[in-house]
């Protein structure tokens, strides 16, 4: 391996002797100059240097006027400023023109070492301390897994696993992405089992049971508007506990994480049902009861989710006893974003404000149908990555920023997530059967029963029942369902893409998080 290049540049470089000889017997090749032209000079010569120590107080140009020509030239060189001067002032501009590190005078051995191993083996450092770390905790979230988990044990394993996901791809260890990906897929299999087991009971109110999807504003939305402060509530359609993970560090710019928890969506994972329920509070078989010409089977014509408003002005009405002003928005595409962006600040003068954004939810189904976001968004990371772009730029988070000055409340959460589905399962059924890749609802379906939880009576799990002989059948896992006719074509289109509408980790256990605006 190549030895590590500094260009030291010091006007007194002749004192620094004894740093020189230490930094040349621990393997660095140290190549000095004594002022801001000659270090100009051997930058331009050398394009083998691996960081520049720039002493700040030189003759002819300073160090910080040596350091802005530097970054013209080679922007992503690293430089580390080294000066007698602690004003604040040039501490600043120093760390505007991008530093990668700041001494004072007089620096020792070790502190230089230290600012080597942070800039040039710091990445390797990091790849080889993550590694190491999960190496020990695989074992004891294998255990955890296989432990009787319960629904709450569940959410923080599934927030542990993100949290090792992403601590992986920050420090790019490849080699354990396969490693990673195994885990989640034990613990699919295995909260499968536990969904199988538990579901029906909680919907029915036998026993202890989760906050899900019917509950989810009576239990965690209505009881923060008793603070006084505007409330917004913005659902992110189809966000994954690992895209807010993503999306926190930019949030928290502005606002203070108050709570971060979790919800369970109900059966199906699909707009439809989790956000007609979530809104109307209600489940599916109450809402085609309670409000049928508001209600639409799958199999029926027009929108499923046109009633979003109604639902929530009749649930607020039925929870409050004195009058409550609410405004609801929903995003679908520019138009929309622009008008609710126009009017944040006046939403601010109702007690809630509910808004919907349904951007993550079109590039999912997007990236299904278009070949150029196949590439961009092909596996876990690169969603996220394009979910990341997507939000610094969209204006959404413009509207966030305007609004965070205001002494308000801000809640993140969605109505389901979505899975990548790499395992194809065969399902027979009649036409009017639903064409949902991940739960069917129709009359004599065969099916693989290891791969589904079934619901053969669907008013047990307060689902409408189009027929009297319809059946729901989920998808467990990464599994999605498949027609005879045509099987390896379609088996190839839909595989690695992002779906939703069983049974998973990624698509059951929901985020909601309470922010307060720092402002």
């Amino acid at each position: 391996m190549d030895k590590i290049k500094i260009l030291w540049a010091d006007d007194e470089i002749d004192l620094l002797k004894p740093q020189l000889l230490f930094l040349e017997k621990k393997g660095y090749d140290v190549l000095t100059v004594s002022n801001g032209y000659d270090a100009l000079e051997e930058c331009e010569e050398h394009n083998d240097i691996d960081v520049v120590f720039l002493d700040e107080s030189m003759p002819g140009i300073t160090g910080l006027e040596t350091l802005a020509k530097i970054k013209e030239k080679s922007p992503h060189l690293p430089v580390v400023m080294i000066t007698k001067n602690e004003a604040e002032n040039v501490m600043e501009e120093a760390l505007g023109q991008q530093i990668s590190d700041y001494l004072i005078k007089p620096v020792n051995p070790n502190q230089i070492l230290l600012t080597l191993k942070k800039i040039i083996d710091n990445k390797r450092l990091v790849k080889e301390r993550t590694t190491s770390d999960y190496q020990q905790e695989f074992r004891q979230i294998l255990t955890e897994i296989n432990n009787g988990l319960g629904f709450r044990e569940w959410g923080e394993i599934y927030k542990k696993i993100i949290s090792w996901e992403l601590k992986l791809d920050a420090s790019n260890t490849t080699e354990m992405s396969e490693t990673i990906s195994m885990q989640k897929a034990e613990a699919n299999n295995t909260f499968s089992k536990f969904i199988d087991k538990n579901y029906l009971n909680w919907v029915n109110e036998v026993g202890e049971a989760p906050v899900l999807s019917n509950n989810l504003m009576r239990r965690k939305i209505f009881p923060e508007m008793a603070s006084g402060k505007p409330t917004v509530m913005l659902l992110l359609d189809n966000l994954r506990f690992d895209q807010w993970k993503i999306l926190e560090p930019i949030i928290t710019e502005l606002y203070r994480v108050e709570e971060e928890d979790f919800f369970y969506s109900i059966l199906p994972t699909s707009t439809q049902y989790s956000r007609n329920s979530i809104f109307s509070g209600l489940m599916p078989s109450e809402i085609a009861k309670k409000f049928p010409d508001w209600w639409k089977n799958d199999i029926d014509e027009g929108g499923k989710n046109l009633h979003e408003e109604d639902f929530l002005e009749e649930q607020v009405n039925r929870t409050f006893r004195k009058p409550i002003s609410f405004a609801y928005t929903k995003v679908t595409n520019m138009y929309h974003a622009k008008k609710m962006n126009d009017n944040i600040l006046n939403y601010l003068n109702n007690d809630l404000t509910v808004i919907v954004y349904n951007f993550i939810d079109m590039l999912s189904h997007a990236r299904t149908e278009m070949e150029v976001l196949k590439e961009l968004a092909g596996d876990e990371t690169a969603y996220r990555s394009l979910t990341k772009s997507w939000f610094l730029h969209s204006t959404l988070w413009e509207a966030l920023q305007r609004i965070a000055e205001r002494d308000i409340q801000l809640i993140i959460t969605t109505d389901h997530g979505t899975i990548r589905v790499k395992t194809p399962s065969k399902v027979v059924g009649d036409r009017e059967t639903t064409t949902n890749l991940r739960y069917k609802c129709g009359k004599n379906l065969n099916y693989d029963k290891r791969d589904v939880l079934e619901v053969r009576d669907p008013k047990k799990a307060f689902l409408p029942r189009p027929n009297v002989s319809s059946t729901f059948i989920f998808a467990k896992e990464d599994k999605y369902f498949l027609y005879p006719n045509n099987y390896n074509y379609y088996n190839n289109y839909y595989r690695n893409t992002f779906q939703h509408g069983g049974i998973s980790l990624e698509e059951m256990i929901c985020p909601i998080i309470k922010l307060s605006s720092k402002g």
